[in-house]
Formats: structure tokens, C-alpha cells, sequence
């Protein structure tokens, strides 16, 4: 069983890039293909909504992004079918003068919420999956991608 929180998971990383610039990469649901393990090989099906391929079952799933630039907030909809997306994860980029660096290094904070259908297993996966997700993101943006 695991035992984690049962209804969110939180990861964080610093990064040494300007909240701009991880803005950008987080926000664009073609790159996210580069880092998201659960939804690789992305591909825009309409405005602001993406389908990849999970990594570790093949499944597709799909992807609507809702990006505030101004909050630094991305929510990230999730779902198998278009028409039952829901607001699973989102990220929020922290400048860095918030947690006491300089301009060039920001903090990426990433929350998802438990499907109700997931069992302990897939949850676990979900969470560790993100854990490395943000590594991924942390050494693809400081390489600049």
C-alpha cells in the first residue's frame, strides 16, 4: 500500500533559469512530449490541447493547457477522451527572489490531484513519475533544451 498522501502529490525543483523561460517550455504542450513520461510523442489535436503516448502502457491520453503568464500558473487538463478533461495537475513557477535568489533561477512546483480510479499502484506511479519528471525539466531548461 502506499503511503503517501492519497489525493495530492506535490514535487518541486530549483532551476537555474529565469521564470520566462520555464514558462514557456511548460506551457507548450508540443515540448512537454520531451519530459512528461506519461504522455510522450505529443501532438496538437485543437487550440491549446495536445494527445501523447504513455510510456508505460501505450495508452493515449489527452492534454488541455490553461496558461497564465501574469500568475505564472499552468493547469494542465487531463483525460483518455476529449470530451473528459479534467484539471489534474498544474504548475506553478516561483521567481527567484521569492525564496531568496537573483532573477536567474526559479522554483517549479508541480501538484496533481489522484483519480479517483487510480488504485495505490498507479498512484505511486504517478507520483514517482512526476518526482523524475521535474529532473527532466530541471536538466532539460538548464541545457536550454
Amino acid at each position: 500500500m502506499y503511503t503517501g498522501d492519497e489525493y495530492c502529490h506535490s514535487s518541486s525543483i530549483e532551476v537555474n533559469v529565469d521564470t520566462d523561460t520555464a514558462f514557456k517550455y511548460l506551457s507548450d504542450g508540443v515540448a512537454q512530449g520531451d519530459w512528461t513520461l506519461g504522455s510522450m510523442q505529443r501532438k496538437k489535436v485543437r487550440d491549446n490541447t495536445y494527445s501523447g503516448v504513455s510510456l508505460f502502457n501505450g495508452d493515449e491520453l489527452f492534454i488541455q493547457i490553461e496558461a497564465d503568464l501574469e500568475k505564472l500558473i499552468i493547469y494542465y487538463h487531463v483525460g483518455m477522451d476529449l470530451e473528459n478533461l479534467q484539471p489534474r495537475n498544474v504548475v506553478r513557477i516561483v521567481p527567484g527572489p521569492v525564496i531568496g535568489r537573483d532573477e536567474t533561477v526559479c522554483l517549479i512546483t508541480l501538484l496533481s490531484w489522484r483519480n479517483a480510479a487510480a488504485d495505490d499502484a498507479k498512484w505511486k506511479l504517478t507520483c514517482v513519475s512526476h518526482e523524475t519528471e521535474m529532473y527532466i525539466i530541471k536538466n532539460r531548461l538548464e541545457s536550454q533544451i
